[in-house]
């Protein structure tokens, strides 16, 4: 089998489970295959928590569920040094949940900021340090944030600097009627049958696919959009008077960086060996949308960042 067919067989075991959220399925797997991390944003319900679980389940790695919370400590997610005066080395490092392959950072916007931001060395770096020592991450490694969109009392918001960090924000919504019934019957027949075991997909797997997809092409006008519409989040007077007064500032580096990583990825994903218009576009949304810093106007106005971003895109031209 190759990497790619088992990426399509991972897809599909994925979505015998979790039904109705295909593209929670499609940009789960996308992110993990980019290297990066996921910011997601749903309601109580919607198959956040059973996606991460399903993903780790079907790859055979290991899964850490961190639920953020006002009282918890950065240590509490990193680790500590423990004190164990019998040995020759009195303090040994204890290793925190933070130390696994896949990452549930549930709520994330539970906790102040100081706790939010044990996770910037490790979603960034891939380490960790304490007390003046480095200790590296798993070699397959993914943040999956989750934020509830509804319930705001008692939050803190994520550091514009921590947001910039996650690859994708990624935003799902209720299923329709069908799925809402292949859903209940589902889980009746979850509560009824044993799961059969399948064969688990190797871990190795995606590290042979992030290596096809370095090898994705992706041409001089096709790098070009991609500045263009970065261009056009930091100076949209050039564009339109109206983007101008709904913007007060655009993405940084990080976002030209994740649309050239997320629509390689995504042009891999769909069987093609270079980047056309319609893979940067399938996901210039989910990597801008916690990049841009909207104004006093817009809010008022109840504009959104995906609007914001599809008029961006009626502006900006392919060239070429």
């Amino acid at each position: 089998m190759t990497p790619h067919e088992s990426i399509l067989k991972l897809r599909e075991q994925m979505s015998l489970s979790i039904i109705g959220q295909e593209t929670l399925i499609d940009r789960l797997i996308l992110v993990l295959l980019a290297n990066g991390n996921m910011l997601l944003e749903g309601l109580p319900g919607l198959a956040k928590t059973r996606a991460i679980k399903s993903l780790a389940s079907e790859l055979n790695c290991g899964l850490s569920r961190i639920q953020f919370t006002p009282d918890l400590l950065p240590s509490d997610i990193t680790g500590t040094e423990i004190y164990q005066p019998e040995l020759k080395e009195k303090f040994i490092f204890q290793k925190g949940p933070i130390f696994s392959s896949l990452i549930l950072a549930d709520e994330i916007n539970r906790s102040p900021a100081k706790v939010q931001s044990a996770l910037l060395e490790a979603m960034e770096e891939r380490q960790v340090t304490v007390a003046g020592k480095t200790y590296r991450m798993e070699p397959l490694f993914m943040v999956m944030a989750t934020q509830n969109p509804v319930e705001q009392e008692g939050t803190y918001p994520l550091p514009e600097a921590q947001m910039d960090r996650f690859l994708m924000h990624v935003t799902i919504d209720y299923p329709d009627d069908n799925a809402e019934l292949a859903i209940m019957r589902l889980n009746r027949e979850e509560q009824s049958k044993q799961k059969s075991e399948t064969k688990k997909l190797s871990p190795q797997v995606i590290f042979d696919v992030r290596d096809e997809i370095a090898e994705v092409k992706i041409s001089e006008n096709m790098e070009k959009y991609i500045v263009d519409i970065i261009s056009a989040t930091r100076y949209p007077g050039k564009y339109n008077e109206e983007i101008a007064k709904w913007l007060d500032f655009g993405a940084s580096p990080r976002g030209s960086i994740a649309i050239d990583r997320s629509s390689r990825t995504h042009a891999w994903m769909e069987g093609k060996d270079f980047v056309a218009p319609d893979n940067i576009r399938a996901v210039v949304h989910d990597c801008l949308r916690h990049r841009l810093l909207l104004s006093y106007e817009a809010n008022a106005e109840g504009i959104t960042p995906d609007q914001v971003i599809d008029e961006i895109l009626k502006q900006v031209a392919v060239v070429g």
